[in-house]
């Protein structure tokens, strides 16, 4: 059964890193907003399909609506919108090389907020290396020369922040409510899926039917695939090989977008483009071996102290 779960975890990591070269494509003809919406849209009828078919679902779940409703914001409305914000402005490539620092805003939101994430030397370092890269994308000090958008990097940041954000709410809030995964993505993508239906001007989504490549990479693409597929096969992984395998699925996507904007859409790559996605997935490892690290050492302090108590 474990050869399925990697076969998952590839086909998850080869799903998100196409996610960029799609919302590129439909920015040409329609706003992120809109983007955003159509994407929810269809990422969440695969879903609720699923969570109808398992039972997951309770009326009793909806006294913490509060909850799922700050979810929808950090982890689908806000993030989707400032990530296809951010790759219109961009090349899909540099995008997608942006995205794999969601990691270390993850961990930056867990130490600020959770106060229970040791910022030992060595997750520094690796947070710091993870920083340089996205420095050496974004580049500033060519802005003026046709470089690279750094309103389109700020708005990736914003994004990789708003769903590291979401990692800690769901952590502290949600986490602790027993619900059971399929059911909370439901009640957060259709809430998203209010929230943006009523802040999105759908004057000129009709754009979109004029090419079908981007009305496909939309639906299919980031909405069936990227969003309500790539969910169900993350909590598949999750239960077969575990939480911590699962979120190195994050190595791949930066990957797969480099790859496809170089071979598919002939997007130039420099050799700083390569350097700097290598500082940035190298920075992510540095992180996770550290965190992995200090909880082993946590768990050795704490095991002899409960024998103690028994004796």
């Amino acid at each position: 059964m474990k050869h399925i779960a990697y076969a998952a975890f590839a086909l998850l990591g080869v799903i998100w890193g196409t996610n960029f070269i799609y919302m590129k494509w439909a920015a040409a003809l329609i706003t992120p907003s809109q983007i955003v919406l159509l994407r929810v849209l269809f990422g969440f009828l695969p879903i609720l399909v699923f969570a109808l078919a398992t039972r997951a679902l309770r009326w009793s779940h909806l006294r913490h609506a509060h909850h799922f409703l700050v979810m929808a914001l950090l982890a689908t409305d806000i993030y989707y919108y400032a990530f296809a914000k951010g790759t219109s402005m961009l090349l899909s490539s540099v995008a997608g090389m942006l995205s794999g620092a969601i990691p270390l805003f993850t961990f930056i939101c867990a130490f600020l907020f959770l106060r229970q994430e040791p910022l030992t030397r060595r997750v520094g370092m690796g947070i710091a290396l993870g920083f340089v890269g996205v420095l050496l994308i974004a580049r500033p000090w060519a802005a003026g020369a046709g470089g690279i958008s750094l309103e389109g990097v700020l708005y990736m940041i914003a994004g990789s922040l708003s769903v590291g954000c979401s990692f800690v709410y769901a952590k502290r809030f949600v986490s602790p409510l027993g619900i059971s995964a399929v059911a909370l993505s439901t009640y957060q993508i259709g809430l998203a899926l209010i929230v943006i239906a009523a802040f999105t001007d759908l004057h000129g989504v009709s754009r979109l039917l004029d090419d079908q490549r981007a009305f496909l990479g939309v639906s299919l693409g980031l909405g069936l695939l990227g969003t309500g597929v790539a969910y169900i096969i993350y909590y598949f992984i999750v239960q077969r090989l575990g939480a911590l395998a699962a979120s190195s699925v994050t190595y791949i996507p930066p990957v797969v977008a480099l790859l496809i904007g170089f071979f598919v859409v002939q997007e130039p790559v420099h050799p700083m483009d390569l350097l700097a996605v290598a500082a940035i997935l190298a920075g992510v490892y540095i992180v996770q071996a550290g965190r992995a690290k200090a909880a082993r050492e946590a768990a050795v302090v704490v095991a002899p102290s409960v024998v103690h108590k028994a004796v």
